[in-house]
């Protein structure tokens, strides 16, 4: 039922609770765990100055740390992993990543971001997600 199962990761706490989730459910149906960070574009594009690549290459630094813990989790667990740090808007990037691979199910938390940052970044990226994507995402609190 669940060959490819999507954790999008900000690398936040948050993650590990969803985390726990997706490999219990991919030891269950002996599916791939894809971890996904984006690097968001209306940051970078927000610091377009003097210091915009040593920002991008700092948010990459962050994704691909991101990425590889998500990755590590799933390899304890005897799961297969597959990772990538994308660039865009996190919610469009998460939904076309699935479309894109075959993605079966998304699980992820709303709670990555402190209300303040969810309002800076104009809204819940999980609550974006789940009104775009073609696919089940359980949101994990």
């Amino acid at each position: 039922m669940y060959d490819e199962i999507l954790v999008p990761t900000d690398g936040s706490e948050a993650v590990d609770r969803a985390l726990d989730h997706a490999l219990r459910l991919a030891t269950d149906h002996d599916a791939t765990i894809h971890a996904l960070y984006v690097v968001d574009q209306r940051v970078t594009t927000a610091n377009s100055g003097d210091l915009h690549e040593e920002i991008v290459e700092d948010l990459e630094s962050q994704g691909d740390a991101a990425v590889a813990a998500v990755a590590d989790a799933a390899s304890e667990a005897g799961l297969d992993a597959e990772t990538h740090v994308a660039h865009g808007t996190p919610d469009a990037e998460i939904v076309a990543y699935a479309e894109e691979n075959g993605i079966d199910v998304i699980v992820m938390s709303p709670e990555g971001k402190t209300p303040r940052e969810r309002i800076q970044s104009l809204g819940s990226v999980s609550d974006r997600v789940a009104d775009d994507a073609s696919v089940p995402v359980f949101l994990i609190k």
